[in-house]
């Protein structure tokens, strides 16, 4: 079974970059019918998703995150990671790491990490 763990800081200070990493077993990250996203959802608000890299290594982002966001991966760890930057206590979110088949959707979850940014 495919199994998706987000792990890194539960709290980051404002100004600063929020540094996330998903290690991923059960599944390589390279397959290329999967891709693998960041997505997040903040208190009181719906999902927002934040980016994906594809099994090929290219990645897409959210345009309204574009400017702050990148997503790497460590093929040889099978772990892609997320880095945001210039955080402000409107990033505080749970962050998620998830894949998605070809067809859409995502079909495994992390179990989710909270983060909070504040001072």
């Amino acid at each position: 079974q495919v199994r998706p763990q987000e792990s890194g800081p539960g709290l980051v200070k404002p100004s600063q970059t929020l540094s996330l990493t998903c290690t991923v077993s059960g599944g390589s990250i390279t397959t290329t019918y999967y891709a693998w996203s960041w997505i997040r959802q903040s208190p009181g608000k719906g999902l927002e998703w934040m980016g994906v890299i594809h099994g090929t290594g290219s990645s897409y982002y959210n345009p309204s995150l574009k400017s702050r966001t990148s997503i790497s991966r460590d093929a040889s760890k099978n772990q892609f990671s997320l880095q945001l930057t210039s955080v402000t206590p409107e990033d505080t979110a749970v962050y998620y790491c998830a894949r998605v088949p070809s067809s859409g959707g995502c079909d495994y979850w992390g179990k989710g990490t909270l983060v909070t940014v504040s001072s």
